[in-house]
């Protein structure tokens, strides 16, 4: 269960593997302020570290985003009960993207602006690959 706690007390992973580039860190600011709700959801995993501060082992990028808006609170899961190794595998695990999109389901059935507004990297040739086969110009989707 997560505890609400001041971002003041987090820490970054000095170690985090992931970086997120100028846009998608623009992106996911973007998401946060537009539904925050999200956080108690998806909340900050952390442990304490030596120094007494929570340190991140998930959501490193959402903490940077969150210092930037300026939010104070954020919901944090402690996962001190893991071993080192738990720890470690918890990090690469929770960044690792695990299955691929439909794209023919997303054209189909999703607006592509609004998946771009949430953080999805559409291919460039979005709407091209996934109209193939479609004859009739009327049945082109709406993407």
């Amino acid at each position: 269960m997560a505890d609400l706690v001041p971002v003041s007390k987090l820490k970054a992973n000095p170690t985090n593997p992931r970086v997120l580039r100028d846009e998608k860190f623009l992106k996911l600011k973007a998401s946060i302020q537009s539904f925050p709700d999200m956080l108690n959801y998806r909340g900050i995993v952390a442990v304490t570290d030596t120094d007494g501060k929570l340190m991140v082992l998930g959501g490193n990028m959402r903490l940077r985003a969150l210092q930037d808006l300026g939010i104070k609170e954020v919901p944090v899961m402690l996962a001190d009960h893991w071993t080192e190794e738990q720890r470690r595998r918890f990090i690469i695990k929770d960044n690792v993207g695990f299955g691929e999109w439909d794209w023919e389901q997303l054209a189909n059935e999703w607006d592509g602006e609004q998946l771009q507004e949430w953080g999805l990297d559409l291919p460039v040739d979005f709407n091209a690959e996934t109209n193939e086969g479609l004859t009739d110009p009327d049945e082109v989707p709406e993407v």
